[in-house]
């Protein structure tokens, strides 16, 4: 029988967010035991976005195997014609489950899962009292509900899709109680494909008091390019940057480093229940778990807080792939989220679908050559656009701000040295502002308005 196959997405989670991949600060024995038995990929990325809620077009890249300009719109549906790798896995004899958050419609849920619980449509919400939804079969999903966003300062309610709340139980314990719930009940022959979408670590970062006592944030290192304040290229008053004052000080920042550490370390506790019963279960063995996060977060590197830019701390996760016949062992070559989708194909013998448009890493894996992505494309609204061909970075602001940033991730991985006015790099800064120029066509859909507006200015 095929393996059955376990995919735990989270939201917000960065890299460099594991103990076993070199952060001490941090608790994560359950993330560590997936390291410990299988492949880490220390490179993995996202292309980006169009929209300050970078999770939306992530997830359906994930999902659907597809580019960010590849996807129908900003990824808030995902149309009949982009087979998602739930429907694949069911065409292949998976009885597919999924749980937690689905930013991506409604219709496209009930296509990809047999089942499902706990569903919760939307980008983010109080992780204590959640709107969800049992599943429906027809993908309407049409019980909604006014619910006023803050009573304080308005009266306008919002439609809501919620069928019910489960007051007082944390996303994280609610989306793996879901999961135990599928394992305790599963008895049927075929593989399975259980579909776990955490809200955490995204904010509001709360969690049970007691993994924010495990940190002290006086004893936390932070990292060399945690900066007062970035300039200001058109995103300063967007949420996710209103969230700490200006200038940013570092006792804020360790506060928040704090939060988001102790929403992991509750996240990995979490993770580790639903591990421990495929283990009860007798499933452990021949499962596949994939793990992986949606986007980064600056948290005070570069002076930002959010992900709306194309830092590494912004655009590159954790990816873990461990279980049956997993080796042991770290991939350092460059991959996107969205290769995810046609690799787990490959690791079971399933064909393709013609929608897909990604790149198996399978062969990182089982042992084989494997080169990677030598050149990866980073997009964000009509603000940034970035380039990366081996070592070297092009980070060019448009639109707002015109600049132009260039690293050298090997000697530089925090990116804190710009080479873009170093004559010694004037040659490497010409051939990536050449090779961005040519690789837009593959990589943009020029009747989007953002990539207009950014290349108009650029």
């Amino acid at each position: 029988m095929k393996p059955n196959i376990l995919f735990i997405l989270t939201d917000d989670q960065r890299y460099g967010t594991i103990n076993a991949c070199g952060n001490d600060d941090i608790i994560t024995p359950n993330l560590d035991e997936l390291v410990n038995r299988g492949t880490y990929f220390e490179n993995a990325y996202i292309p980006g976005g169009f929209m300050p809620a970078i999770c939306m077009p992530s997830r359906a890249m994930i999902n659907t195997g597809r580019n960010l300009c590849e996807l129908d719109g900003n990824g808030e549906k995902i149309p009949n014609c982009h087979v998602t790798i739930g429907e694949s896995l069911k065409k292949a004899g998976y009885h597919t489950y999924g749980t937690g958050k689905w930013h991506n419609g409604t219709d496209s849920f009930s296509r990809s899962f047999c089942g499902g619980d706990n569903i919760f449509f939307g980008g983010m919400w109080d992780h204590w009292n959640v709107p969800v939804n049992e599943y429906d079969p027809t993908g309407e999903f049409d019980n909604e509900i006014n619910f006023v966003m803050d009573f304080w300062l308005t009266n306008q309610p919002q439609k809501v899709h919620c069928d019910k709340f489960n007051p007082g139980i944390h996303s994280s314990e609610m989306v793996t109680n879901t999961a135990i719930d599928f394992l305790d009940k599963y008895e049927e022959e075929k593989p399975f494909y259980l579909y776990t979408a955490y809200l955490a670590p995204h904010d509001p970062r709360t969690m049970p008091e007691e993994y924010l006592d495990l940190y002290d944030e006086n004893k936390l290192k932070l990292t060399s390019n945690i900066k007062n304040q970035h300039f200001d290229y058109g995103i300063l008053k967007c949420r996710d940057e209103r969230l700490a004052a200006y200038p940013r000080e570092d006792k804020v920042v360790r506060k928040e480093l704090k939060e988001y550490y102790a929403m992991i370390t509750h996240l990995d506790f979490e993770i580790g229940r639903v591990i421990d019963k495929l283990k009860e279960k007798g499933l452990y063995e021949n499962t596949i778990i994939v793990m992986c996060g949606d986007n980064g977060l600056a948290l005070g590197q570069h002076g930002l807080m959010g992900k709306q830019s194309s830092y590494e701390h912004s655009i590159k996760m954790p990816l873990i792939v461990s279980g049956k016949g997993i080796p042991h062992k770290k991939v350092e070559s460059n991959v996107y989220m969205m290769d995810i989708y046609p690799t787990i194909l490959e690791l079971i013998g399933e064909e393709i679908p013609e929608s897909v448009t990604a790149k198996s890493f399978a062969n990182a894996i089982n042992g084989t050559e494997f080169q990677g992505r030598k050149e990866m494309y980073h997009i964000y609204s009509d603000l940034i656009r970035a380039y990366r061909c081996d070592q070297y970075k092009l980070i060019e602001f448009s639109n707002y701000t015109r600049k132009t940033l260039l690293f050298d991730l090997q000697n530089d991985p925090l990116e804190e040295n710009d080479l873009s006015c170093d004559p010694k790099y004037a040659e490497i800064l010409e051939k990536l502002r050449k090779m961005l120029v040519d690789k837009r066509d593959e990589n943009e859909n020029m009747t989007n308005q953002k990539s207009i507006d950014f290349w108009r200015n650029f």
